[in-house]
C-alpha cells in the first residue's frame, strides 16, 4: 500500500509541500526585491512626512477657550426628582397655539456627584419641546460656570451614556476576537492605530495650518501600511494590496482635486465647517473637503484590494498551471460582484450621513436638477462618485498586479510541485 505523498525534495534538499491548503508559497527573491524597491521608499517618505508634519498639539483659541462648547467644564450629576408643573408657574410659558409644544413642563431636581460641589442640588425646567428628557435616577452631564451666580452655575447639557457605549465597544471586541481569533485581535490593534493617527496626527496637524490634503495623504498612508501589514502579514500578497490601494488613492486624489475645482465647491457648506473656518482661518477648507474624500474611501479600498489579491493567490494555488490571463479573468469575475456591492455600500453610507439634508430637499419646491447642482448636494455627489470611481478602478488595477506577481513568482515553482508527486508514485510502484 502506498501512503499519502506529502512532500518531495528540491534540488537543494528542502522539502516542497504538495497540498495547497496552507499559506501561499512565497514569490521569487527577484520579485520581492522589486516590490521592496517600490514600497520601502514609499514607507520612508510616509515616515518623513509624519515627522515633518507632526503637530505639537491642537492650537487654543483666545485665553485658551475655543468657544466651540466642548471645552467648558463639565461634571457628572443625577436626577433625584422629576415632577410635572404648569409652564406658567415656572415662567416657561410656551407660544400660544403651538400644538407641538403644548403640555406641561417638567421640573427636575439634580444632584451633583463629581467635582468641587458634590452633593449640591439645583433645579432645571424642561419645556415640552425639549429633546433631552432625563427621568428620576438617570445620570446626566452638567456644565459648570464658576463665574455665574451660585444658583446658575450648573445646567444640564447632555445625558450620561458612558456605560452603554463601553458595553457596546466590549461586545464588539468580543465578537471580533471570537470570530476572527488572532486576525480579529490584530484588527482591533489596527483600529486603535487608526484612531491614534486620526486624533494625534491628522486632526491636530490640520488645525495647526498644515495642508489638509497632504496631511490626509501622509496619515492615511501610515494607517494603510500599519493596518494592512499588521493584519495580513509582511508578505508579497499584502504588498500587492498596498500597491493597489496606493494607486487607487492617487486616482481619487487627482479626480477629487479636478472636479472640486471645476465645480467650484468651497467645502464651506455647514455650520461646523463655518465655525472651524472662523476659529482657524488658516485652514484651507477646500483641501479639507478633498482630505475627507480620501480618508472616507481608504477603509473600503483596503477591503477591495485585499480581497482581490487573496482571490488571485487562491486561484493560483488551486490551479498552479493557470496562465496570467486566466487568473485575471477568473479574479475579475469575483471582482465584478464585489464592485456592485461596494459601490452600493459607499452610496448608502454617504446617503445615511446626509439623510437629514436629503429629507429637506425632498420637500423643496425646486426641481431635481436644481437641487442636485446646489453646492450642498453637489458636494456629496462629487464625494460619492469620485470615491466610487477609485473603488471600481482598484479592482482591475489590483487584480492585474496580483496576477502579474503571482504568475511570475509562483508558476515555475508550483509546476515543479505538481510533477514531483507523480515521480514518487511511479517509483513507489
Amino acid at each position: 500500500m502506498i501512503g499519502p505523498v506529502t512532500d518531495s525534495h528540491s534540488p537543494h534538499g528542502g522539502p516542497h509541500h504538495t497540498h495547497h491548503h496552507g499559506p501561499a508559497a512565497p514569490v521569487s527573491r527577484h520579485l520581492r526585491t522589486v516590490i521592496a524597491a517600490v514600497l520601502i521608499p514609499f514607507a520612508t517618505a510616509v515616515l518623513v512626512g509624519l515627522v515633518a508634519l507632526w503637530p505639537g498639539g491642537a492650537p487654543e483659541g483666545e485665553d485658551g477657550r475655543t468657544g466651540v462648547g466642548f471645552d467648558r467644564q463639565t461634571q457628572e450629576a443625577r436626577v433625584t426628582k422629576s415632577e410635572e408643573v404648569d409652564c406658567a408657574d415656572v415662567n416657561a410659558q410656551q407660544q400660544d397655539g403651538d400644538a407641538a409644544t403644548a403640555g406641561p413642563c417638567r421640573l427636575l431636581t439634580v444632584e451633583v456627584t463629581t467635582g468641587p460641589h458634590v452633593g449640591r442640588t439645583f433645579t432645571e425646567v424642561l419645556t415640552p419641546d425639549a429633546t433631552r428628557r432625563p427621568d428620576t435616577g438617570q445620570g446626566v452631564v452638567v456644565a459648570y460656570a464658576p463665574q455665574a451666580p451660585e444658583e446658575l452655575q450648573y445646567s444640564i447639557v447632555d445625558i450620561e451614556r458612558e456605560f452603554p457605549m463601553i458595553l457596546l465597544a466590549v461586545f464588539f471586541a468580543l465578537v471580533v476576537v471570537a470570530v476572527g481569533r488572532l486576525r480579529g485581535l490584530l484588527a482591533l490593534v489596527g483600529l486603535a492605530v487608526t484612531f491614534g493617527v486620526l486624533t494625534l496626527f491628522i486632526l491636530p496637524a490640520i488645525l495647526q495650518g498644515s495642508n489638509p490634503l497632504l496631511v490626509a495623504v501622509v496619515g492615511g498612508s501610515a494607517v494603510m501600511l500599519v493596518t494592512l501589514y499588521l493584519c495580513h502579514g509582511l508578505t508579497a500578497r499584502t504588498s500587492v494590496a498596498v500597491l493597489g490601494t496606493l494607486i487607487s488613492l492617487v486616482l481619487i486624489g487627482l479626480l477629487g482635486s479636478l472636479f472640486i475645482d471645476w465645480a467650484e465647491l468651497s467645502g464651506n457648506t455647514d455650520d461646523q465647517t463655518a465655525l472651524v473656518h472662523s476659529l482657524y482661518p488658516d485652514i484651507e477648507i477646500r483641501g479639507l473637503l478633498l482630505a475627507g474624500v480620501l480618508i472616507g474611501s481608504l477603509g473600503v479600498l483596503d477591503d477591495v484590494t485585499v480581497t482581490q489579491t487573496s482571490a488571485v493567490w487562491e486561484l493560483k494555488q488551486a490551479d498552479p498551471t493557470a496562465s496570467r490571463r486566466g487568473l485575471y479573468s477568473a479574479a475579475m469575475r469575483i471582482g465584478r460582484d464585489h464592485i456592485a456591492s461596494v459601490v452600493n455600500t459607499l452610496v448608502l453610507a454617504y446617503a445615511g450621513a446626509a439623510l437629514p439634508l436629503l429629507l429637506l430637499f425632498s420637500i423643496a419646491e425646486a426641481g431635481v436638477g436644481r437641487v442636485a447642482t446646489s453646492e450642498l448636494v453637489a458636494e456629496e455627489i462629487v464625494r460619492t462618485l469620485v470615491g466610487s470611481i477609485g473603488l471600481v478602478a482598484s479592482v482591475p488595477v489590483t487584480t492585474g498586479l496580483a496576477a502579474l506577481v503571482v504568475s511570475a513568482g509562483l508558476g515555475r515553482e508550483d509546476a515543479g510541485l505538481r510533477r514531483a508527486p507523480r515521480g514518487r508514485r511511479r517509483r513507489a510502484r
